[in-house]
């Protein structure tokens, strides 16, 4: 039993200051338009740690990040950047905050595992196998 449970907890996330407002702000909005994914988010948003302004883990998926992911249901492995909703385009691999994977991944520290729900009501698990900063690699001499 005691495995169970440990195995079901959620592990800590981490989140940037500057993120943790957005998406509070973002949540609170979407409560009467998406009530099950903006709870949710709230509580991921409830249990993060949040780093001082100006600080960022290299090693956790925040918004803007490019992020590969296997679905430990399946064994598929997925690449994804999580964004806000008005950035979304599944088309380019570019997910929203505000759907029921984006939310289980924001904050999800690298290598960390985590149930989640599908919006059919399926239970999943994660796995966060990589974490790239597109930004980051951009400005790095060549």
């Amino acid at each position: 039993m005691a495995d169970r449970t440990m195995r079901n907890a959620k592990p800590r996330i981490t989140l940037t200051a500057a993120d943790h407002e957005k998406l509070s702000a973002l949540a609170e909005a979407a409560l009467h338009t998406m009530p099950d994914v903006a709870r949710e988010l709230t509580d991921e948003l409830d249990r993060a740690h949040i780093l001082r302004e100006g600080k960022q883990r290299a090693d956790a998926v925040h918004m803007g990040c490019e992020v590969d992911f296997r679905d430990d249901t399946t064994g598929r492995v997925q690449t994804v950047t999580l964004v806000y909703p008005h950035e979304a385009d599944i088309s380019k691999g570019r997910i929203s905050v505000l759907t029921p994977i984006g939310t289980a991944l924001i904050g999800l520290p690298l290598g960390q595992s985590l149930n989640w729900t599908t919006r059919t009501g399926e239970l999943k698990r994660l796995t966060v196998l990589q974490i790239r900063n597109p930004a980051v690699a951009e400005k790095e001499p060549v």
